[in-house]
């Protein structure tokens, strides 16, 4: 009993650390549509942030972070309720897809984009992020093409695994200095908005897991598919 429980939370751990690299995408993407939209009237974080582009490189640190998070949940062994997790993903990234269409004032072609701060708005963003985290983790059992492509991949990656580990500790440096920017500008502002806590909070664990990914040697354990 403990060892399924300790085999769950492990695996909610995994899809966390996943969701939280894709909260970090969106938030990343919605603060650079902003910039280019209105380059060079609005500076974010201003005077800490140097330049608005830095906030790309914190991106990065996300997507790196997405495979070495997804492992730690594909090396468990779960069973699944039904059906594979991937059709929960679909069903979960359709339903939320239809609310968000139906019932807020943002499509889904702008749903990362725009700043809201509607409940409605940021339940859908997070129900299709969820789905996607739900899809992503189980994405090679989705057919046997996409798991070939995905192998082809991985072995492509084991080539410069090396370069991918020294990046993952690169990137990890400026997503901490992004979390910085954002709370010294919170603070200096005295107004802290649901965004930008949202914000800080999902640059600081991706800085964190960049850094337990380097020590861990996770990109350096990688191993070319069969």
């Amino acid at each position: 009993m403990a060892g399924s429980v300790r085999v769950l939370l492990k695996k909610a751990f995994s899809l966390s650390l996943v969701l939280n690299s894709l909260i970090t995408l969106a938030a990343i993407a919605g603060i650079m549509y902003g910039f280019y939209h209105s380059w060079p009237y609005w500076k974010p974080y201003s005077p800490y942030l140097i330049n608005a582009n830095l906030l790309l490189v914190a991106g990065v640190a996300a997507i790196i972070n997405i495979f070495p998070g997804a492992c730690i949940g594909r090396a468990l062994h779960t069973g699944r309720l039904w059906f594979h997790h991937y059709v929960y993903g679909f069903f979960v990234l359709l339903t939320s897809s239809v609310y968000v269409v139906a019932f807020t004032s943002v499509s889904l072609v702008t749903l990362f984009l725009v700043n809201s701060a509607s409940v409605d708005v940021n339940a859908g963003r997070f129900f299709v992020l969820t789905g996607l985290t739900l899809l992503l983790d189980d994405l090679p059992d989705v057919s046997k093409r996409i798991e070939a492509t995905l192998n082809k991949i991985k072995s492509k990656i084991y080539q410069i695994r090396k370069g991918i580990h020294a990046l993952q500790l690169i990137t990890g440096f400026f997503s901490s200095y992004a979390f910085l920017v954002v709370a010294l500008s919170s603070i200096h502002s005295l107004h802290l908005t649901f965004s930008n806590a949202l914000t800080m909070t999902t640059l600081l664990i991706t800085s964190i897991t960049s850094f337990a990914c380097v020590k861990r040697g996770a990109w350096l354990k990688i191993t070319p598919a069969n």
